[in-house]
């Protein structure tokens, strides 16, 4: 009676042991896995122009497709792009949907709690952006008991909750919807990317980028934790800056560097 137990719990030891290393072999050859597949798998919402937006033949485009893409060659990969809300991109990686999110994912102390990030790859900032005819809102502090939309989970929210707590935070899922409420006059502002904000208004021009932007930031290349993942992903990066193809891209789509 006593020798049937003790090996099911020997059993049952062993099989947690092998669980633990096979999740322990997973984790640790995140690389190998991805570079097996030939496949370098990314999400990106595929509505945030100038980054990332459906052109007029219906494909991917803007600047962070054709970073993605650079990246993805320098790695030896073929793109797999998938798209989803800025809410559910972080779940694609937990979900193992993706490998990476390319995404103006801005790099904060909470973030990097939970995910690693590559060194950025642009540097930016907030902007606020209203409507042209509606004086004020050039400051941040000119937005306390304003109606403020921004999309929701992003760092713009994060900041405004944080900054601005007597402000009315409007979340959003896509861009377009908040531009309209703006124009609509159901809110004040909205908060964005200052390079998503200098694109924007030019072929909208009844929105103006207001004030200069504030609160500097980073945007990197967000993956699950993994240090060999993240020295690779790095060197990548350092590769297409080294060689010029980085401030290339971000020449086409801004005409300037971006990138540091």
């Amino acid at each position: 009676m006593r020798f049937p137990a003790r090996r099911a719990v020997l059993t049952g030891l062993g099989l947690s042991l092998l669980a633990a290393c096979a999740k322990k072999a997973e984790t640790a050859s995140a690389w190998e896995r991805i570079k097996a597949s030939g496949v370098l798998r990314i999400a990106l919402e595929g509505t945030y122009p100038p980054f990332n937006f459906q052109g007029k033949d219906g494909q991917l485009t803007g600047f962070e497709v054709d970073f993605a893409k650079a990246l993805a060659a320098q790695l030896g990969l073929k793109p797999k792009f998938q798209t989803a809300p800025f809410a559910g991109l972080l779940g694609a990686l937990e979900s193992g949907r993706a490998d990476v999110v390319i995404n103006q994912i801005t790099i904060t102390p909470e973030r990097e709690a939970k995910y690693d990030f590559s060194e950025p790859y642009t540097i930016s900032g907030v902007q606020i952006i209203k409507l042209k005819d509606r004086p004020g809102l050039e400051k941040p502090e000119d937005l306390a008991g304003k109606k403020v939309g921004v999309g929701l989970g992003t760092n713009y929210e994060q900041w405004a909750r944080a900054n601005v707590p007597s402000a009315d935070i409007r979340t959003y899922d896509d861009d377009p919807t908040k531009y309209q409420d703006l124009k609509a006059g159901r809110i004040d502002a909205v908060l964005n990317d200052r390079l998503v904000a200098a694109d924007f208004v030019k072929t909208s021009p009844e929105f103006v980028a207001s004030g200069e932007p504030f609160a500097a930031q980073g945007a990197g290349v967000a993956m699950k934790k993994d240090p060999g993942l993240k020295v690779v992903i790095d060197q990548a990066i350092d590769a297409l800056r080294s060689s010029g193809k980085l401030s290339a891209i971000s020449q086409k789509w801004f005409g300037l560097d971006v990138t540091h």
